[in-house]
């Protein structure tokens, strides 16, 4: 496939061709899905839980701010960022993991994986124009979604995307820059939903040395105790603070140096600290019981639709049912409970088990 013949020629618009993108990927029907999607709470557990869609777009702002002070690409990095979770199941990682497992046990042995599906949102699945698939994005912002901040090497993919996208090479800066600001902020949002839900306290935090430093912070402002809204505000906003600062002091320099493949980051010892709270996160709250059954049943509800769908595919919607005369039902239908809110599949697993 030559690069020529996988994009479409637009003969006049008043947007540059990054903010382009970034409007299409905000009108799709996948980025307006991603307001019930899980990101570590189910959606319907309450109203100040992040989703995957208010996630991406704080990702959006902290990429957004990062290009901006490091003179790349704004408008890159936000369409980039925007479109970097589009390819995501019901119920989180959770989710992917199992219809991945689904699709192998029947002999897939390519099964799922959550980057290509979001690269396949965009440049496959929805459905925009008359005369061929996708939302039209430029070759940077689909090199973005595709590959985040690494060469991207993945056996199932088609050689066709080897040749296009060249993946033994590492993506734009600011590809680079959205990977990091969406640790940024899933490790900042994840605590302050954390600490909110009653998941995780600040003391169990305190055995990272990096939450200390912050809580110092905090606390030197007198804004009240570690149980006050107010307090995790503002924890939220010094760590957020604190990874970017580091990250702009870091990265700055060494984007002068032409020959560095890898330039965005924090100092080792940060990246170090940053490590360990991530690590402290994964067992005390990521691993709690209430999130484990809660993913329990998300996992349940996806295996249930996928046999359910691959005994009687007479369920799916028209538009995915007519994709059967031309691709593989097990894709067919992994990409239509990939498509799926959290609401929507566990309504849907309800009524195909008579569990109204």
């Amino acid at each position: 496939m030559k690069r020529e013949d996988r994009f479409h020629k637009i003969d006049k618009d008043f947007r540059n061709p990054f903010a382009r993108d970034r409007d299409r990927i905000i009108h799709s029907s996948s980025f307006r899905k991603l307001e019930y999607k899980t990101q570590v709470f189910l959606n319907h557990e309450g109203d100040f839980f992040r989703t995957r869609l208010t996630h991406s777009i704080e990702v959006s702002q902290i990429a957004r701010s990062i290009t901006s002070a490091l003179g790349l690409n704004e408008s890159l990095a936000e369409a980039i960022a925007l479109a970097h979770d589009l390819g995501h199941t019901p119920f989180g990682h959770v989710g992917g993991d199992t219809l991945d497992e689904c699709l192998k046990a029947d002999g897939f042995s390519n099964g799922f994986e959550h980057n290509f599906q979001s690269f396949r949102v965009v440049s496959r699945l929805e459905k925009r124009y008359k005369d061929f698939d996708g939302l039209n994005l430029t070759f940077a912002t689909l090199e973005g979604i595709l590959k985040h901040s690494y060469p991207y090497h993945k056996s199932f993919l088609p050689p066709s995307i080897h040749e296009l996208f060249n993946l033994d090479k590492h993506p734009s800066y600011e590809a680079m820059i959205v990977d990091r600001a969406d640790e940024i902020a899933y490790t900042s949002h994840d605590i302050d939903d954390g600490v909110n839900s009653g998941l995780i306290s600040f003391d169990d935090l305190k055995e990272s040395e990096l939450v200390c430093e912050i809580l110092a912070k905090v606390k030197a402002e007198g804004v009240g105790t570690e149980n006050d809204e107010m307090f995790r505000y503002r924890f939220s906003s010094h760590l957020i603070n604190h990874l970017v600062y580091s990250l702009l002091e870091h990265s700055a320099p060494r984007l002068k140096d032409n020959t560095n493949e890898t330039p965005i980051g924090m100092s080792k010892e940060l990246e170090t600290k940053l490590k360990k709270l991530k690590k402290l996160m994964f067992t005390k709250m990521y691993k709690h019981k209430n999130i484990v059954r809660k993913m329990y049943a998300g996992k349940q509800a996806i295996k249930g639709l996928y046999n359910g769908l691959m005994e009687d595919d007479k369920m799916l919607p028209e538009f995915y049912y007519k994709k059967l005369s031309s691709r593989k039902k097990h894709r067919v239908i992994a990409d239509y409970i990939a498509s799926m809110s959290d609401r929507y599949a566990l309504n849907f697993y309800n009524e195909m088990y008579g569990k109204l």
